[in-house]
Parts: structure tokens; C-alpha cells; sequence
């Protein structure tokens, strides 16, 4: 160690974790870690450890294998997994000061000098725990050095520093002396970039990184045009701030002072992207820095941006539309210093933070799929994270995990965490546990570059490792800058309430962009009359575009009905699509959804099942499972792509989807859906993660990218679907009010009373219900077979894009009379209200049931077993929009009827009754009674017998008691089939 090094450093006194200085005093990880490394490559370890292994190899071959046994027992055993990569500790030890040493196993060699080992324990240990003493806060903490590092902790002293060693991989002379050794890798990984990769479990990727880091010292050289371009970028991101600052005094923006480098890591990104393949990047993050970020990477008009400072665009605002600035998206072509083209998307996202991950990822993936990225190289998504939220927000964990799913793989992610040290007003202490904010990301065996956000070209150089390691790799690497928030949470907050020490610090700070100034004036790159001329015609730019949007407001939003999006509109219709097809195509598609290749065993019950499906059509009768099935074939052979995913899917919750055919002898799956016609469209299918959240928001985000797919995600149970009601809430059901960004995504929701307790009754209609405004989604209830076939077509033929919320079944989709004949297949379309099919004369009719789902079947057995023939049930099929007019048109049917009675099986506060009461009386003036289970905190009874009871209930107080002899109500458990409505 160098003198200079040795003063900052100091030495630790040997303590009890200090390495034996006996060559018997091996680690058998250290043994393992250099033998794998000699698998890889003889040359990168030194020349006596090469003479050791070849040795060891040659004694394998001449020993018998009980020698061999006896030796491999004695040592950590070597396998060739992947999992047996992992050579080093993967945690820091805490604490950091010391550490204790694994039990040596005694194996005596001879020949090598016991010291070159030590060296070589040295240069791991700089690999795995360098980053601890890396120059990481730009406010000028000091972190401890580790003792670990230290040369007393592996046996050696200051007299060993001008002996020679081998430095294996590291780019030096072989040999060379131990303090140029310790000096290299000082300068790699204690300055002002320091990384955890040591964790990884391949070891090709631990020898990638090793070499871009150790081979530039971390510290590569940069062309002058480089260096001015990151000044630039800083001095946009500076003066940005400042003009917002003094030009709109006290309006919130949620600043990126303090951590400006963020904009030269995102345009170094850029920068990079062409040359790897990449044509456009898709950016998620939260409000903090995110105006900075579209006006100076995204490259939204500044005069779009001041418009809505002066708030001087009402539009949106005057129907009760529209979000604030900081949460807006924006989409833009981009041209690189170099002259290429990307494409940047930055998502809008509300104030939850990290929900809009998944959301960004299912973007990219619908995109990745519309332009065959097979490769997943062409479309790349980067997340930007808080400090506080990256380690506290589950979200964040969930699309980790999503990383290489099949059905949710992007290739990657870079992400970028903006480590303020602060969270609003917490300290980290109280966020995370552990050394990093970004501890968790090596769980899912990322590597982690921390860098010190007042370094420029660390930042640059640690974005340009990211986005190459991605490129390589197809996974997913994380930059956590460490920087400052120069202000409060927002530009009105006082921060010396809470974190006094911090911000009187933070008062003393210089800019990154006054920083890398001062270092490029000194080296001669640029002169301070340069800069100030660059600054004067920044702030003349972003003067002129001030004063264009006080005297012309500009629309701040991109017109979203272009690109793929074309021909949609955004505008709602009742109006019926048809959506009938035709007898012979409809019997081809079930001959093909009943058959599969010999090559295939199927299961007996399965079979059997396939086998009605391919006489399906021919039979006369088509089931709940078979109409939605023929609804997917049926698009795919007109060109509409399918995708369906969620829990358990592939087969379905209750066992009746069964789209893909698992062979008994070998595990292989065969879809039927994708083996209909050699033109057809695909159908992508994927059971999903035992997550809700990050999955729903996966699926949102897919459907933005190409809105002539269906696209839908099913819920295992329709209760579990409040695990996504941020998504919900702030995405789905308000996503196109605030940044008229339309939809068409389909949840299906199974729902329905069946004794099955309060986790397994209700998808929660009543909330769906309390969203609904300005015809944003619908919602609806089928009750057959057709029914089911026609919302699905009709999801993908209408002129318009709204999320479609469908309560689908449970028991009913084996009910008789739920199924549906041919013929109704091939006429007609959806109907949102449907008569009573049972009822001959209308004018005999004195009281009305409305209803919606499975309650009309299980209403229409009670009405047969009471004899009652002087009431009608009216289904409502959808819920919203409300359908007044059709309706009205329904209830024309009964003139006599003066009664009109609302029917549900869920309590009176859920259920769709509140809502469907006022609808009636503000829209067709009806007054409703009431005949359902009364108020209830919880969804339903958890007892099957008192459900029996409940529901029987029901039934006899809507229609009347059934006559003796016929026995309880109990459920749907018959009825006729349904005929066609045409």
C-alpha cells in the first residue's frame, strides 16, 4: 500500500478473524472460487496455482476413486452448476469492521509462496467488498474503511508492498509489485463508483464486469465531445430548475436539485442504445425530477411545459379531466449526437410511485411483440426508483421476479434509483434494513452500481456498464446514485424540521453541473466565457418559450388515436356491434379446438371433453367454457391476436378452460388455439405469478401498445382482485380522464353466492359500480353461453377502447341453462338487457324482477317451482354505461306491471343494487324495492348451510314460496337452455 494510502487507510491491529499465515490455512471457497476460474481460462490465475491444478487434475486420473473420495471430502466439493459458481461470500458481513473468518480446512501443499495466496485473497476481497469503501455521498460522507481490506487482515504488512505478485486478471505486469496491485484496485472500486457483483451466480458474467471495470480503472477516458455533452446535459438540468424556480415562485414541481446527473445517465443510455440494436426506450418513475426528465430527455416543448404552469390549457380541466404536470407522460422521436433515431416514451404515472413498473414492462412487451423483438434487444425499458420506495414498495420485488417469465420477460431493465437519502421527511434508517436502499435487488442476482451523483463521468460510465450489460445479458442491472435533495419534499416544505444535520449540509453543497464546470475549465476543455454564453442561450430558449405560451397556450398532450392507435375513437356507443359468424366456420374452429396430435396424451377426462368440443357445433348446444373458446378462435382466423393470462388460466380455476393439453408421458403442452388455420393470428397464454398487482398493471400496460389485440387477465377468484386496486383506481378507471389514454383490457371476474365464505363469493361489483363515470369502462354480468361469445367479440370489433369488467361464473358454467344453442352464435350480438324469454303474454304481467347474473337462473326455478305466473325477471347484462334505453325498450314489454323489484344475492351495501337504484330513478324514474341479504361488513356467511338458508330466502321473498313437494330453492341447479335471441 502506497504511503498516502497507508495514512488514509491506518492499519488494524491482527485480531481473531485474521487469516493464519500457514499455507494450510486455505478457505476451501478461495480454493474453489480459483479452480473455476482455471476451468475458465488456465491463464488468469498465476503461474504456481496453474502448476497446482494441473497437478490435482493429473492426481485425479492416477488415484483410485476412494483417494479421490477421501480428497473431495476433505474440501468444499466443485460441481459444474450454475449454482456452484457463486464462489464468494454473496452479503456484506456487519459489522463491517470485522469479519469472521470460515473454519479452514488443513490440506498441505508445497512449492507456492504462501503469500501469493494471500494476494489473491486480497484481490477477491476488493471484488466482493470494495464498494464499502467507495466515495459514494457528494455531501462528503466518509464511510469507515473495512478492516477486511486492510493488509494486516490477511497476514501481510507494509514490507510485502514492493515484493512482486502475480496480479492474475487485473491489467498489469505479471508480476508486479503489491502496492501498484492495491493501487489498481483502489482506483476500480473504492472512488467514486463502487459495485456489488461478486453475489452473481455465473461466473461468465462476474468475468464481464471484472474486465470492463479493472481493464478503464473504472475511470475510462473521455473524448472532449463526450465531456461537453455531459456538461451540457448537466447545465440543462441546472438551469431548468433555476428558471422554474425564479419564474414560477412557489408552484409545486417536485425539483430534480441536487440530482441533476440523473439527466446525463438517462441520455448516456441514449446514447449508447443505436449501436446496440436498440430503437426506442420506455421510461417509468415517479414525480421527483420527472418535468427535468421531459424537457431535457424526453424533449417535450418547453412551451407545452409552461402551459401548464400557467395552467393556461383548461380543456381537460373544464370536464373534470386532466392531472398535474408532474405526473404526465409524453411520447417524442429523438435523434442521438450521432444522428440515429430512438423513439422515447416516458409513462404517466399517479403519485403511487412504483406502480407504474409492471405497467411500463407490459408496454415494452406489447410493443416487443407487435415489431417481432424476439430478441427483446429493440425495445428497452428503464425505471427510475426513489430511495425509499425501491426497498418499500412490493411492487418492485414482483417484477423482479417477472424477469425471465415466459409470458412476462422484457430482456431486462435498467433501472435507476435516485437516492436523495431522505424519504419526505424519514430517514434511511427507518426505510430499509441492511447497507444499500438497493439491497434487495441481489435476491434476484443483479448487479448493483453505486455511484456518487457529483462524479459526471461516473455517472456516465456507470450508465454505459448498464446498458451494455443488459444488451449482453437480457437482465436486469441497477444504478443507485447517491445525490441530495437540494429542497423539501416539495419546493414549499421546510426540511430542517426533521433532518437539521442533513440540510445544513445540504446548504453548503455545490451543483453537480458547478462541479463538473469547474473540472473541465481546469483541465481546458471549455472556458468560463464558453459556458456562461451556453448558459445565457439556454435560459434565452426556455425565455422565448415563456413567452410563446402566455400569448399561444399549447395542448400539452399528445394526441393519443395515432400510430396503431388509428381509426379508434374515444367516444362510447350503445349502439350493437354485429357479431354473429358464420355456421361453417364456427363447426371448422370446434373441430379444431376437439383435436390433437398423436404425439399427445391426453388426459382420459380431458379427452373426452376435446371430443365434445369437436361435435360441439354439430350438437346443437354450446357450454359457457366452449363459447369463450370459440369467441378467441374466431378473432385469431380474422387476424386479432389473443392474449390470456393470471392465475392458473391454462386449465382455469374450476377446471372447464383446459387451452392447453398437457401430455401424461412428457409434460408437453398443446394449445389448440394456435393449430386452427395457417394464417390465423396467435394465442398467447400464460399462467401467471401468484401476484395481482404487478400482473394487472403488466396487462394495462400491454394493452396500450396494440389496441387490436385482446387482451385479458382473469382472476383466480374475483375476490383476490382488489390485490390491484391501486392499478384499478389510479390506471384503469381513471387512466384516460387524466392522460386520455384509452384502453381495452378485460378482467374476468368470477363471482357468484355458492356457501363458499367471504374469500370466495364476491369480485366486488359495488366498486366497480362507484368508478364508473363518462362511460370509462364496462361493466357487465352475462348470464349464457352467447352472451359471453358476443362480449368478447364485441370487445375487439366496436370503434372505441374501454376496460371490460366482466363477473363470469363459477357454478353456472356448468348450468343447463346457461348453455346456448348454435343458432345464437350465428346471429346477432351482445345484449345488454334481455327479457323474459319465459313469458308469453306481457300484458299479464304485474310485477318486474331486475336482476343481473347467475340470481335470474336460480329466480327462474324458484318461479317454476311456486306456480307464480304473474311476474317477469329482467337481466340486466350490463351494468355500465347504464343501458336506460334498452331498457326502457324491455319494460315496454310488461305496461301492466307496477312493481318493480331489484334482485341480488349480495348484501345491500355491495352488490350493484345502490348503484342500479339510482340509475332507474334519475334515469327512467322508477322507484325500486329491495329483496337481497342485508347490510354486511363482510362479502358473505363463511357457513354453506346458513348460506343455503340466505339464499332460499331470497328466492321465496322475490317470487313466493315453492309449492310442497318441490323442496328448497337451493341453487341453479336446472332450467332450460337458452334459445337464440336474434
Amino acid at each position: 500500500m502506497s504511503e498516502s494510502s497507508s495514512n488514509a487507510r491506518g492499519t488494524t491491529p491482527a485480531s481473531s478473524s485474521t487469516l493464519p499465515q500457514s499455507i494450510n490455512g486455505w478457505q476451501p471457497e478461495f480454493v474453489e472460487a480459483l479452480l473455476l476460474q482455471y476451468q475458465t481460462d488456465p491463464l488468469s490465475v498465476s503461474h504456481e496455482w496453474q502448476q497446482f491444478f494441473r497437478g490435482f487434475e493429473l492426481g485425479l486420473k492416477l488415484e483410485s476413486d476412494a483417494a479421490a473420495r477421501t480428497f473431495l471430502s476433505a474440501t468444499t466439493p466443485v460441481a459444474n452448476t450454475v449454482a456452484n459458481t457463486v464462489a464468494t461470500p454473496a452479503s456484506t458481513p456487519a459489522p463491517i469492521a470485522t469479519v469472521a473468518t470460515p473454519a479452514a480446512t488443513t490440506i498441505t501443499f508445497t512449492g507456492l509462496d504462501p503469500d501469493q495466496r494471500k494476494v489473491d485473497e486480497l484481490i477477491l476481497r476488493y471484488r466482493t467488498w470494495g464498494h464499502l469503501a467507495a466515495q459514494l455521498d457528494p455531501l462528503g460522507t466518509v464511510r469507515p474503511f473495512p478492516s477486511l481490506l486492510t493488509l494486516e487482515a490477511l497476514g501481510l504488512n507494509d514490507d510485502s508492498l514492493e515484493r512482486s505478485f502475480d496480479p492474475g486478471t487485473l491489467p498489469l505486469d505479471n508480476p508486479a509489485p503489491l502496492s501498484e496491485i492495491i493501487a489498481c484496485l483502489e482506483e476500480t472500486y473504492c472512488g467514486s463508483m463502487g459495485i456489488e457483483y461478486m453475489h452473481l451466480g455465473c461466473l461468465e458474467r462476474r468475468a464481464w464486469l471484472a474486465k470492463r471495470l479493472e481493464s478503464a480503472r473504472n475511470q475510462p477516458q473521455f473524448s472532449v465531445d463526450t465531456k461537453l455533452r455531459l456538461l451540457t446535459k448537466l447545465l440543462e438540468a441546472d438551469s431548468f430548475e433555476n428558471f422554474l424556480a425564479t419564474r414560477f415562485v412557489g408552484k409545486k414541481r417536485f425539483g430534480l436539485e441536487g440530482g441533476e446527473s440523473l439527466i446525463p445517465i438517462l441520455d448516456t443510455i441514449l446514447e449508447a442504445g443505436p449501436a446496440l440494436g436498440v430503437h426506442e426506450f420506455m421510461v417509468g418513475m415517479a414525480h421527483r425530477g420527472r418535468l427535468n426528465v421531459l424537457a431535457n430527455i424526453i424533449g417535450k416543448n418547453l412551451q407545452q411545459i409552461f402551459t401548464e404552469f400557467d395552467e393556461a390549457w383548461t380543456a381537460a380541466f373544464a370536464s373534470g379531466g386532466g392531472d398535474v404536470k408532474y405526473h404526465m407522460g409524453y411520447s417524442n422521436s429523438h435523434l442521438t449526437s450521432t444522428g440515429n433515431k430512438l423513439h422515447l416514451v416516458l409513462a404517466a404515472n399517479p403519485s403511487h410511485l412504483e406502480f407504474v413498473n409492471s405497467v411500463v414492462m407490459g408496454r415494452c412487451r406489447g410493443k416487443q411483440r407487435l415489431i417481432a423483438d424476439n430478441e427483446r434487444k429493440m425495445i428497452v425499458p428503464v425505471l427510475v426508483h426513489g430511495d425509499s420506495a425501491f426497498p418499500g414498495q412490493g411492487g418492485v420485488a414482483e417484477c423482479f421476479n417477472m424477469m425471465h417469465l415466459d409470458g412476462y420477460t422484457v430482456g431486462g431493465t435498467v433501472h435507476v434509483i435516485v437516492n436523495n437519502q431522505v424519504g419526505f421527511t424519514t430517514n434511511p434508517r427507518d426505510t430499509f434494513g441492511g447497507t444499500y436502499c438497493s439491497d434487495s435487488a441481489k435476491g434476484f442476482d443483479c448487479p448493483i452500481i453505486h455511484v456518487n451523483g457529483d462524479d459526471a463521468q461516473a455517472c456516465a460510465w456507470a450508465a454505459k456498464i448498464a446498458i451494455d450489460w443488459r444488451q449482453a445479458f437480457g437482465h436486469d442491472i441497477v444504478i443507485e446514485m447517491w445525490c441530495y435533495r437540494k429542497l423539501g419534499h416539495n419546493e414549499t416544505d421546510e426540511p430542517m424540521f426533521t433532518q437539521p444535520v442533513l440540510y445544513t449540509r445540504v446548504k453548503k453543497a455545490h451543483t453537480a453541473f458547478m462541479t463538473y464546470r469547474a473540472k473541465l475549465v481546469a483541465e481546458g476543455v471549455v472556458t468560463q466565457e464558453q459556458v456562461e454564453a451556453m448558459l445565457a442561450g439556454r435560459m434565452a430558449i426556455m425565455d422565448a418559450a415563456q413567452t410563446a405560451a402566455k400569448s399561444q397556450p399549447l395542448d400539452p398532450v399528445v394526441d393519443p388515436f395515432r400510430s396503431v392507435w388509428t381509426g379508434l375513437s374515444p367516444q362510447y356507443s350503445h349502439e350493437p356491434v354485429e357479431t354473429g359468424v358464420a355456421l361453417e366456420t364456427l363447426d371448422a374452429i370446434a373441430k379444431k379446438l376437439g383435436a390433437y396430435p398423436e404425439s399427445i396424451t391426453a388426459h382420459k377426462t380431458v379427452a373426452r371433453l376435446l371430443e365434445a368440443r369437436g361435435n360441439a357445433i354439430a350438437s346443437g348446444h354450446v357450454d359457457w367454457a366452449m363459447g369463450e373458446l370459440l369467441a378467441y378462435g374466431t378473432l385469431l382466423v380474422e387476424g386479432h391476436p389473443v392474449r390470456l393470462s393470471g392465475q392458473d388460466v391454462e386449465r382455469g380455476t374450476f377446471s372447464h378452460r383446459h387451452c392447453v393439453v398437457t401430455c401424461q408421458e412428457t409434460n408437453d403442452g398443446f394449445t389448440p388455439l394456435n393449430a386452427i388455420a395457417p394464417e390465423q393470428a396467435r394465442f398467447c397464454v400464460h399462467n401467471s405469478p401468484l401476484t395481482e398487482s404487478a400482473v394487472v398493471g403488466f396487462e394495462y400496460g400491454y394493452s396500450l401498445g396494440d389496441p387490436r389485440m385482446l387482451v385479458i387477465w382473469e382472476a383466480q377468484f374475483g375476490d383476490f382482485v382488489n390485490g390491484a386496486q391501486v392499478l384499478i383506481d389510479q390506471f384503469l378507471a381513471s387512466g384516460e380522464a387524466k392522460w386520455k389514454r384509452a384502453t381495452g383490457l378485460v378482467m374476468l371476474l368470477p363471482h357468484g353466492y355458492e356457501g363458499q365464505g367471504p374469500e370466495h363469493s364476491s369480485a366486488r361489483v359495488e366498486r366497480f359500480l362507484q368508478l364508473c363515470a363518462d362511460d370509462n369502462m364496462q361493466v357487465v354480468y352475462p348470464t349464457t353461453s352467447a352472451q359471453m361469445f358476443h362480449l368478447i367479440r364485441k370487445q375487439v370489433k366496436q370503434a372505441f377502447r374501454k376496460p371490460l369488467v366482466v363477473l363470469t361464473p363459477k357454478s353456472m358454467l356448468r348450468l343447463p341453462a346457461a348453455v346456448s344453442r348454435t343458432e345464437a352464435f350465428v346471429f346477432g350480438h351482445f345484449r345488454q338487457v334481455l327479457p323474459d324469454v319465459a313469458i308469453t303474454d306481457g300484458n299479464a304481467i304485474t310485477k318486474v324482477l331486475l336482476c343481473s347474473g347467475k340470481i335470474y337462473h336460480e329466480l327462474c326455478v324458484q318461479r317454476e317451482k311456486s306456480g307464480q305466473n304473474t311476474t317477469a325477471v329482467v337481466r340486466l347484462e350490463q351494468l355500465y354505461p347504464f343501458p336506460d334505453g334498452a331498457l326502457t325498450k324491455v319494460l315496454a314489454m310488461y305496461p301492466n306491471a307496477k312493481k318493480f323489484v331489484w334482485v341480488q344475492e349480495e348484501p345491500r351495501n355491495k352488490g350493484a343494487y345502490r348503484f342500479a337504484q339510482a340509475q332507474l330513478s334519475e334515469l327512467l324514474g322508477i322507484t325500486v324495492d329491495y329483496v337481497g341479504r342485508q347490510d354486511s361488513a363482510s362479502p358473505a356467511v363463511g357457513s354453506h348451510k346458513q348460506h343455503a338458508i340466505e339464499q332460499e330466502k331470497i328466492l321465496a321473498q322475490a317470487i313466493g314460496a315453492a309449492k310442497a313437494g318441490d323442496g328448497p330453492a337451493g341453487g341453479p341447479s336446472g332450467g332450460k337452455k337458452e334459445t337464440a335471441h336474434k
